[in-house]
């Protein structure tokens, strides 16, 4: 990042006011009257009907469009574990991306706790306030076990989107790449680079989906069946192999997924996979392999980035604000498996339909359609949430898990 670009960045978080949000009353507040209803004695009477009726809370609070983003800090973007205060920028901007893509309000909320159980009982102490609980940055494997206890515990959707948001996006990208390559998600041989939160939820997601033929691989190598370092999450995933490097098992591959880090895909390895690859890059802000890089050695390649300056960015923007606001509508008590691949299809199929002018205005081009450079929704495209949040609130209805 050059110091110039730094700069921006902290003069746009210091002026004119410190920090990227605020809270504004949305009901007046400028006579003897608003008083009397705002506060007391008016306030009594909401209070008496949500004491009577608890879901009346959504009628008459704002708890049904309000998330909770909330992080200890222990693994914020690409820094590691900064810790909560220095992950508040982050919680800050996720706010920001609810308002801007879903009108969701957002408080975020920076965690100092001592383990996994202190931040799960802190978390489920606040969560009444909330219509939905966002959790963010935080290292495997406890993330798995907190996310899995507040699900348990809460009667509101708990959504990690390191986890679940990154799959979606990546499955619904996956699916139009094999589209234009004419191969079967139940055929493919898959191999993941990366089998943190994102990578783990991300090929459970596709295995949901119908993938049988996957391989994940991380810093130490392929997570081989009765090998001793894996935990109660990764365990799943392990495979009866010989194989025990990325080199052992990407030879006649047909996706490579990385969620990894830079460079970290050699183009002689690329080179080997089979006809007409689909290579996710999703390392940021440096990708396992550049777009220019990989089709140096394969020119049939299907390319995919987290980057916003190169085609097909699979960026979580496409999934949360849609997921929640679609939860929210819907008072969902929960956002589960139905939910997600509702998304996941919505998302897949928008891809394949005329993109507005306006959206063409947005990214300053002239044409955009279904392709290898264009296999996922643009985060500028005002249909997504239409599309996305009522898929998602369809899903929750027909699962049985909407209040409404």
């Amino acid at each position: 990042m050059n110091q110039d670009f730094a700069s921006a960045a902290l003069r746009y978080h210091a002026e004119p006011r410190p920090g990227k949000i605020s809270v504004q009353s949305s009901k007046p507040c400028a006579t003897q009257g608003d008083l009397s209803l705002a506060y007391t004695p008016g306030v009594a009477e909401p209070v008496r009907a949500i004491a009577a009726e608890p879901d009346a809370a959504y009628r008459y609070t704002s708890k049904g469009n309000l998330v909770a983003v909330i992080s200890n800090g222990t693994a914020v973007l690409g820094l590691g574990n900064v810790g909560p205060l220095a992950g508040k920028p982050v919680m800050e901007g996720k706010a920001v991306l609810f308002k801007r893509f879903a009108d969701i309000d957002v408080f975020d909320i920076e965690v100092e706790a001592r383990d996994a159980d202190h931040f799960i009982d802190v978390v489920s102490a606040i969560a009444p306030t909330f219509g939905g609980i966002n959790l963010e940055d935080i290292a495997a494997p406890d993330c798995f076990r907190i996310e899995n206890t507040l699900r348990e515990r809460l009667d509101i959707p708990v959504f990690h989107d390191d986890q679940h948001g990154t799959a979606v996006i990546i499955a619904a990208a996956l699916l139009n790449a094999l589209e234009l390559v004419d191969k079967r998600l139940e055929a493919v041989r898959i191999v993941c680079l990366g089998a943190g939160a994102a990578g783990l939820a991300s090929m459970r997601m596709l295995r949901t989906l119908g993938a049988r033929d996957i391989t994940l691989v991380d810093k130490d190598g392929v997570l081989y069946a009765g090998r001793p370092d894996l935990n109660d999450y990764s365990r799943p995933f392990a495979v009866d192999t010989a194989a025990r490097r990325l080199a052992d098992v990407l030879p006649g591959a047909d996706v490579f997924i990385g969620v990894s880090a830079a460079n970290a895909l050699p183009p002689e390895l690329l080179a080997q996979m089979a006809d007409r690859p689909i290579v996710f890059a999703l390392a940021n802000p440096d990708p396992e392999i550049t777009p220019a890089a990989a089709r140096a050695v394969r020119p049939d390649v299907i390319m995919a980035t987290g980057r916003s300056d190169y085609p097909n960015q699979v960026n979580n923007v496409l999934g949360f604000p849609f997921i929640f606001r679609g939860a929210l509508d819907a008072q969902a008590r929960t956002i589960n498996d139905a939910m997600l691949s509702a998304a996941v299809q919505a998302l897949a199929q928008l891809a394949h339909e005329p993109v507005p002018a306006e959206v063409l205005r947005a990214y300053n081009v002239d044409a955009l359609s279904f392709g290898p450079d264009y296999i996922i929704p643009k985060p500028l495209d005002p249909r997504l949430l239409e599309r996305v949040s009522g898929a998602v609130a369809r899903a929750a209805v027909d699962s049985g898990v909407a209040r409404r």
